[in-house]
């Protein structure tokens, strides 16, 4: 992709209105982000729809996921072959076609399968998004074009909530995708119009199809036994069984094959480096954890607290105002602050707000979760650009966009496999909780049978119906959903560790490239 960097001195080629054009390219790609959260307060709303359990619902987040992550190491290879701004309108269009047959999903499977398509369109966009804005500003003004597409990676995270759940309450689920319909035609209007002229390399690249097999098969199979165990009782069912081995076989196939071939699809030797090894890791750790809040806080909202999917999404709102007002100045001050420091200060804000929530009951009142939601903001803003500018430091040359996009497939393949593990894990822990709360109910404890038979309206056996599904069962959830949150923060002190194993300097070859990968 980098050939498009000299695309203004190539004959023929008219540059573009360059503020019409990011806008069109930034469009895109919002439009992409959006989707990643847009029906997170969605899924009570949609699973009831479509007749499906809770746990199936999150396949709608889960396939999304997986499959962008096994579409972006294809980003180099497709970009060779076709061409920058032809993979560009090719993506956006199949996107936005995705989009439309997931608003006119009629059954789960159906949905799921248009989100995977969806995701495996979305997954080139926002690589090749940065590669066009590079190539059509100047030098002195590729930071401002760049800016505007890191303010898209925060506000559109934040924005998918209160849009998805505005649109949920008041229209239908189905138009948080159809909404994309118009929004990718527009941008694939603009950018083919003023980048019709924008000059055209293609190689016949070599795909490393074996790689790239292997990872589709590995990473497919082990998705599906994460989102299928709870409901198949794991490893006592053959299909979970047969799933993780053909998984495990996969993958070892796939990590030997990378560490072999001349040109892989994804460069594991990459790992030797150092600083990248851990900041990779502590990258995906922490994006795990935080793509964990963002899925669970939103479901726990609606399902226990009894808010629509537009107050859920109000109330997970204030995560992005410290990350917008924070980041520029962030940006401007790091040079002179070890990034160790800034990442480790991050990581306590987000501890501290996990532990918060820890400590939630059903009575907490709105400005208690909105309040916990905008001081997580703070642990945000400091926490992606350290984290990235430290794991690129060690990285020069052509590895800098190698590391940045593996990073990138890892840390999106974490926070998939992260909702998953979230939405069993709360399963688990309520179900154990529930079990232990219905233990202290017995007509053998003073007082109980009298409370039972008021509830019940003069009937015990009605009032202990009415106390486990009305009572328990939140508070079991309650319970679960504090277990979680204890776990989150330690994760997020553990990651601390695996950032102090980095070894300054964290500037020269790689800190102008970390934002601009």
């Amino acid at each position: 992709m980098s050939s498009a960097t000299s695309a203004e001195a190539d004959d023929g080629f008219v540059p573009p209105i360059r503020g019409l054009c990011a806008a069109g390219l930034a469009l895109a790609s919002f439009m992409q982000v959006l989707d990643s959260t847009i029906a997170n307060v969605s899924l009570p709303t949609i699973a009831g729809n479509l007749g499906a359990g809770t746990q199936q619902a999150t396949w709608v987040i889960t396939s999304f996921a997986v499959s962008t992550a096994i579409a972006l190491p294809l980003t180099g290879w497709l970009s060779r072959r076709f061409g920058e701004v032809r993979l560009f309108l090719g993506a956006t269009l199949a996107f936005t076609l995705a989009s439309l047959l997931c608003g006119l999903a009629h059954s789960m499977g159906f949905l799921v399968a248009a989100r995977t398509l969806q995701g495996f369109c979305a997954g080139p966009l926002f690589p090749i998004t940065q590669a066009l804005l590079v190539a059509i500003y100047p030098r002195e003004k590729r930071g401002q074009a760049l800016a505007l597409l890191s303010l898209i990676v925060v506000v559109a995270p934040i924005a998918g909530p209160i849009l998805g759940g505005w649109i949920t309450d008041n229209y239908s689920w189905e138009w948080i995708f159809l909404i994309n319909v118009p929004l990718g035609l527009m941008a694939t209007f603009i950018v083919s119009n003023q980048l019709k002229s924008f000059p055209r390399r293609t190689e016949k690249a070599r795909m490393d199809y074996i790689g790239l097999a292997s990872l589709m098969i590995g990473v497919g199979a082990l998705q599906i036994v994460l989102d299928l165990g709870n409901d198949e009782d794991w490893f006592e069912s053959d299909l979970i069984i047969a799933l993780s081995v053909v998984s495990a076989i996969a993958l070892l196939v796939f990590v030997i094959w990378e560490l072999t071939d001349k040109e892989p699809i994804v460069d594991l030797k990459l790992f030797r480096h150092r600083n990248f090894r851990n900041g990779t890791l502590a990258m995906v750790l922490a994006y795990s954890a935080f793509v964990a809040v963002v899925f669970l806080v939103p479901q726990w909202l609606q399902r226990d607290m009894g808010y629509t999917a537009l107050w859920a999404g109000l109330a997970t709102a204030p995560l992005g105002i410290l990350a917008i007002v924070l980041a520029p100045i962030i940006g401007k001050y790091s040079s002179r602050i070890d990034l160790r420091l800034l990442a480790t200060l991050a990581f306590i804000f987000l501890s501290i707000t996990c532990f918060m929530r820890a400590g939630f009951n059903l009575q907490v009142d709105f400005n208690h979760v909105a309040g916990v939601q905008l001081l997580m903001g703070a642990g945000v803003a400091l926490f992606f650009m350290p984290v990235l500018q430290i794991l690129l430091s060690d990285l020069s040359g052509s590895d800098i966009a190698s590391g940045s996009g593996l990073a990138t497939f890892l840390r999106t393949l974490g926070g998939s496999f992260a909702t998953s593990l979230t939405t069993w894990l709360w399963s688990r822990r309520g179900a154990e909780h529930h079990a232990q709360l219905t233990e202290h109910i017995s007509a053998y404890v003073p007082g109980v049978t009298e409370q039972l038979t008021e509830l019940g309206q003069g009937d015990p056996i009605r009032g202990a119906a009415l106390l486990d599904v009305g009572v328990i069962s939140h508070q079991a959830s309650q319970m679960g959903f504090n277990d979680i949150f204890y776990l989150l923060g330690w994760v997020f002190l553990v990651i601390i560790g695996f950032l102090w194993l980095a070894k300054p300097p964290f500037g020269g070859k790689a800190a102008g490239a970390a934002g601009g990968h």
